[in-house]
Order: C-alpha cells, then sequence, then structure tokens
C-alpha cells in the first residue's frame, strides 16, 4: 500500500513534468518556423502558437492540484480552531486518540496552504520575471522552468507540514504502529524521482534517453572519477561523524525527537547489509539526478543547496539540516567540477559510511 500511494503522489507531478516539456517541443518547433514570434507570453497564449494547449493544460493540473492542498490546508487549520471554541470539550478526546495536540492542526494547516498559494503565485509570468532575474539560467518564457519553480512550494509545504506536526508527535505515532519495512518505499519514491530528473529534462518529448542522460550529467565514469567519488564520499561521511562528536562535547547537539524519529525510520535499514545499500543506492539514485543533474544547472548552487536540505523533512530545522546543506554544497561543487554521475557515487559511499559506523555501534 505505502509503495502504492508513493507512485501515485508522484504520477501527477511526472504527468504536468512531460505536459510543461510537450509544450515547450512545440514552442521550439514554432520558434524555428517563425523567428519573428519571441514574446514569453505570445508564446503561450496565441492562439495559432501549438504549444498553447499543452502549457495551459500543465498550468491548469498545477491550479487545481495546488487548489486541492489549499482546501485541505484550510480544513486542517478549521480543526485546530475549534480546540479554541465552545466544541472543546468533546473534541479532546479525540484529538488525544489521534496523538497529535489541537494547535498542531493550526501549524499543519497554515503549512499547507501558504506554501501552496505561493505555488499558483509562481505560475504568473510576472513572478517568473523576477527568478529569471535572480536566477541567470532561468527563462521565464519555459513551461518547464515555470512547473520546476512551482514545485519548490511542495518541498516548502513538506517541511512546514511536518514541523506543524511535530517530530515528536510523528515519533510517538509511529512507536505505537507496528515497525515499517521502509526498504521498497523508498526505492519507490527514488526511482520516481529519478523519473522525474528525466522526463523534466525532456525524455519522451524532446531527447531520446540518451539525450536525457547527458542532459542530467549522468555519464561513464573514468578511474580517476570513481576513486575521488568514493574518497570524498568516505571522508565526508567520517567528518560528519566527527563533527558531530565535537559539537556534542561543546553541548551543541541534535534534537532529540530528530534523533528519535530518524532512528525508526533509519535504524531498521542499517541492521542489514541490504538496508545499509539500500541508504546509499537509492538516494543517489533519485536525488542527484533530480537536484545535481536538473535542477542545478538552473536555478544555481545556493537554491537547488537548499531545496535540498529543505527536502529532508523529517530533520525539520535543525542541526541535522545545516549538516544536510554542507553536504549538499559538496556535491553541487562536485557537479560543477565533474559531472552527476560522480555526485550520485560520492552520494551512495557518504550514506554507507554512515550506515555502517551506525551499524558498527562505534557512535553508542
Amino acid at each position: 500500500m505505502e509503495i502504492l500511494l508513493t507512485v501515485l503522489t508522484f504520477v501527477p507531478l511526472i504527468f504536468i513534468l512531460w505536459l510543461a516539456n510537450l509544450a515547450e517541443r512545440s514552442a521550439t518547433a514554432a520558434r524555428a518556423a517563425r523567428p519573428a514570434i519571441s514574446a514569453a507570453w505570445e508564446e503561450i497564449t496565441a492562439p495559432h502558437e501549438p504549444s498553447r494547449l499543452p502549457a495551459i493544460l500543465a498550468y491548469l493540473l498545477l491550479v487545481i492540484f495546488y487548489g486541492m492542498l489549499i482546501s485541505f490546508g484550510i480544513l486542517i487549520q478549521a480543526i485546530g480552531l475549534l480546540a479554541g471554541g465552545p466544541m472543546a470539550p468533546s473534541l479532546g478526546e479525540a484529538y488525544t486518540q489521534m496523538g497529535i495536540a489541537p494547535e498542531a492542526f493550526g501549524r499543519m494547516g497554515l503549512g499547507l496552504w501558504l506554501p501552496s498559494l505561493f505555488g499558483i503565485l509562481f505560475l504568473l509570468p510576472f513572478v517568473r520575471g523576477l527568478a529569471s532575474r535572480l536566477l541567470p539560467e532561468f527563462r521565464r518564457e519555459s513551461p518547464v522552468h515555470a512547473v520546476a519553480l512551482s514545485y519548490t512550494a511542495l518541498i516548502i509545504a513538506n517541511l512546514l507540514f511536518t514541523v506543524g506536526m511535530g517530530l515528536g508527535n510523528i515519533a510517538n505515532l509511529m512507536q505505537q504502529s507496528a515497525p515499517l519495512d521502509l526498504t521498497p518505499t523508498l526505492w519507490a519514491q527514488e526511482i520516481c524521482m529519478a523519473l522525474m530528473a528525466l522526463i523534466g529534462v525532456g525524455w519522451l518529448t524532446r531527447r531520446s534517453l540518451a539525450e536525457g542522460l547527458r542532459r542530467l550529467g549522468i555519464v561513464p565514469l573514468k578511474w580517476n572519477q570513481i576513486l575521488a567519488g568514493v574518497g570524498i564520499g568516505a571522508t565526508l561521511g567520517v567528518a560528519v561523524v566527527v563533527l558531530e562528536m565535537l559539537l556534542a562535547r561543546i553541548g551543541i547537539v541534535t534534537d532529540a525527537d530528530v534523533e528519535r524519529l530518524s532512528e525508526q525510520l533509519l535504524g531498521p535499514l542499517v541492521k542489514t547489509p541490504f538496508g545499509i545499500l539500500t541508504l546509499g543506492l537509492a538516494a543517489a539514485l533519485g536525488e542527484e539526478p533530480l537536484f545535481r543533474g536538473a535542477l542545478q544547472p538552473r536555478f544555481g548552487v545556493l537554491v537547488t543547496t537548499v531545496l535540498f536540505a529543505l527536502l529532508h523533512s523529517t530533520y525539520g530545522l535543525s542541526l541535522a539540516t545545516a549538516i544536510v546543506f554542507g553536504v549538499g554544497l559538496v556535491l553541487a561543487l562536485v557537479r560543477l567540477r565533474a559531472n552527476t554521475s560522480t555526485c550520485m557515487l560520492v552520494h551512495a559511499t557518504y550514506n554507507i559510511t554512515l550506515g555502517v559506523i551506525a551499524a558498527s555501534g562505534l557512535l553508542r
């Protein structure tokens, strides 16, 4: 069931990206046939423009998708507001059974509908024009870039919803439920992210599979890149562990709820060799093509790295988030100096190193 839900979550997002790329292909063909047409607005809205229908459909589906999230967020926030009203006594037992504090519903709802509203605003030509000034490689007239910019709101919504619910509350709920094997779900999630990256850069519409992989920077590795990737990943993993130990000695530690939730989610994985490999290989397969491969060339190092750090919502806004940001910066620099394939190797080795260290019990 978890695998099915994961796939169903990604299917509409991937389909919208496919439509945006279809619009981009049509617009490219139209520019080649009629080079005089260059205005961004005309490319999308002109009645005779081949890209008009798929672009409008992509934007319409996104607005509907965000509209549903906004409605759901407002509903959740309303449930939270009822806790302070005359229905509070009768609702108290229900809140207790759910294991979530009443005030958390207000934060969850706000964290869902407010970023979703921005997701719609990011589609406006004026906002995209501002983005093109801040991000040199961002093209305001590109439907693909517009959809990618809008999708950043989903990362923020996921983070704020998780933080609003409370990492401690999530950990408590997971503790009450049966132990979960996240291995299949993790693989499904990362495979979907890899597909999103490929389709996002034009596979099945504007580029062949080989062209899409080259655009993502996924190329055959040379021996020096293999050695560098393994070396950087292992060194980075050890360095992070040492840094956390040094910070703990001076009283700077990871939030207790973050540690408890991470243990519940990732603890079972580090108990088996396949689980440790999953931690490394699955993340490298999905996150690197999407962030370093697809997004970094368009959004730049800083924005992409921030989004990468915020994607790890189970860390909330904590020391662990800052560490992920630092790791993301290293991966971004590797992408600039080498390619995404090397980033994938660095990421896989880094996660596997942390898994091996955790399994060995050295951290205890």
